[in-house]
């Protein structure tokens, strides 16, 4: 494959580059293939139908529910980013990407992963208010709010994107690099210009650690006060209805939290390409699809939603094809 390069200043700055993805036998690239696939799939599958179920249900039309159809909604687009390129390159070998392709897959990459900290950050807030300030959380948490709330974490993801992104893609690259992740990450960007990635490298580390400790520190002291909160109700049953409501955000937040602080929160000195794709396959891949899962198993009123839905479908559909004989 012939790859045109383009002259600029004293640089030669490629147009495409080669993603290394996981280098493994054809066979076990199959396999790979069809495992991923079923999981794409079934992810965008289930953030459908739990935002068909939260639109449908009048009694999910809160604003719990109401940051959860914004999760499932970030989540489904979130993985249609970095699947349907992934899944391409199993199949090929021809594993390039162009230059602006890549740039666009980071670009919404990072959006999308700076919106749900945030927005996993606001649902541990709502929390906290709903446990800690039940009489008043009518007033405190209104749809005008939760409308503030959500339009900011998207602006706020938006705008860090294209702070980081305004330092990566300036950058000198030489030829035709090899980028050994199976998507355009950050880490493995900064890693091959031909030129010095220090200020670009620094910028990105102190978005990160912004993006991330705020966030974290409204999870922190949300969680906190509804401990503090949940520990003074007399009753085992109280304290148990109260933990409830708030136990599946809480392990999505750790799941989240947990992959991506290894990945994005450390030194350069501390990076290892093995590890990163790992991890990185566990908060792509696995996290959105254990997700929806954590927030029916441990929600009635979700999994009662997404009853009526499936069975209200499944009706409709039975009464169409009667119909039509």
């Amino acid at each position: 494959m012939i790859t045109k390069v383009l002259e600029a200043g004293n640089h030669t700055a490629t147009i495409h580059f080669i993603l290394l993805g996981f280098p493994t036998r054809p066979s076990f690239q199959l396999f790979l293939f069809f495992v991923f696939l079923a999981t794409y799939l079934l992810t965008l599958l289930e953030n459908a139908l739990i935002i068909l179920a939260i639109r449908g249900d009048r009694q999910l039309h809160k604003p719990m529910y109401f940051f959860l159809s914004h999760l499932s909604f970030l989540e489904m687009w979130y993985v249609t980013v970095i699947s349907p390129k992934m899944l391409v390159d199993f199949l090929s070998h021809d594993k390039t990407i162009s230059f602006n392709g890549c740039m666009t897959q980071l670009y919404f990459f990072v959006t999308f992963v700076c919106t749900e900290y945030l927005l996993l950050a606001v649902m541990a807030f709502d929390r906290h208010v709903a446990i800690c300030k039940p009489l008043r959380y009518p007033v405190i948490v209104t749809n005008q709010l939760c409308g503030t709330l959500a339009g900011g974490c998207w602006l706020c993801g938006l705008t860090t994107a294209t702070i980081k992104m305004v330092f990566i893609a300036r950058l000198h690259y030489c030829g035709k690099p090899h980028i050994n992740h199976y998507f355009c990450d950050i880490s493995p960007l900064l890693s091959i210009p031909c030129e010095d990635p220090s200020q670009a490298e620094r910028v990105d580390f102190f978005l990160a650690l912004v993006v991330i400790a705020i966030p974290l520190c409204v999870v922190v002291a949300s969680y906190a006060t509804i401990l503090s909160a949940v520990l003074r109700i007399p009753s085992s049953q109280g304290r148990q209805k109260a933990f409830s409501t708030c136990a599946s955000h809480l392990t999505v937040v750790i799941l989240f939290y947990s992959t991506t602080l290894f990945t994005y929160a450390r030194p350069k000195l501390m990076y290892t390409y093995s590890s990163n794709k790992a991890v990185s396959v566990l908060y792509t891949v696995i996290v959105p699809l254990l997700n929806p899962i954590i927030y029916c198993l441990r929600n009635r009123e979700v999994k009662a939603a997404l009853k009526k839905t499936v069975l209200c479908k499944g009706s409709r559909s039975r009464g169409d094809v009667a119909l039509s004989n």
